[in-house]
């Protein structure tokens, strides 16, 4: 079992050297605008999930997604030498929908807003069902209490 910093550190290097090779050396016209958000390894140092992301639409993702398969093997040998490990890390690509996440939240959100807003106009026309106080008031109560005590007192 590994360090978890030193885990950590294996994951940020590999994050640095996917994102160096596949400026630098990847040379496949499908490969589109892409950003390598984040990489994660496992405790034994074998398997690394890199994830990214690709400016456009599904046809560019997918290109792009084909690109990096089939340059895998090369991006593994050159991570493999610089990190210095016994054993390369098999390599995933996974694309990261963070930006279609944050688009479902914004719409979310708006629709909440919506409803929030629907709420406050029927809440402008909402009458109470009962009263509108149902809680007894102080005055009320003490005559309320003036009330209870005479009749008994009044009785021989």
């Amino acid at each position: 079992m590994s360090d978890p910093a030193k885990v950590r550190r294996h994951a940020e290097r590999v994050r640095e050297l996917v994102a160096s090779v596949v400026r630098s050396q990847i040379k496949d016209p499908r490969l589109g605008m892409i950003t390598i958000t984040d990489a994660r390894i496992t405790a034994d140092l074998r398997e690394a999930t890199v994830f990214y992301t690709v400016l456009g639409d599904a046809a560019a993702q997918a290109s792009t997604a084909a690109a990096l398969e089939s340059a895998k093997g090369m991006v593994r040998s050159t991570v493999g030498k610089a990190l210095g490990l016994r054993h390369s890390p098999t390599l995933t690509f996974v694309l990261d929908d963070v930006q279609d996440q944050v688009k479902h939240i914004d719409d979310l959100l708006a629709q909440a807003r919506h409803a929030d807003a629907e709420v406050q106009r029927l809440a402008t026309r909402a009458e109470y069902a009962g009263e509108a106080q149902p809680y007894r008031l102080e005055e009320e109560s003490e005559a309320v209490e003036d009330e209870v005590s005479r009749p008994g007192g009044d009785q021989r």
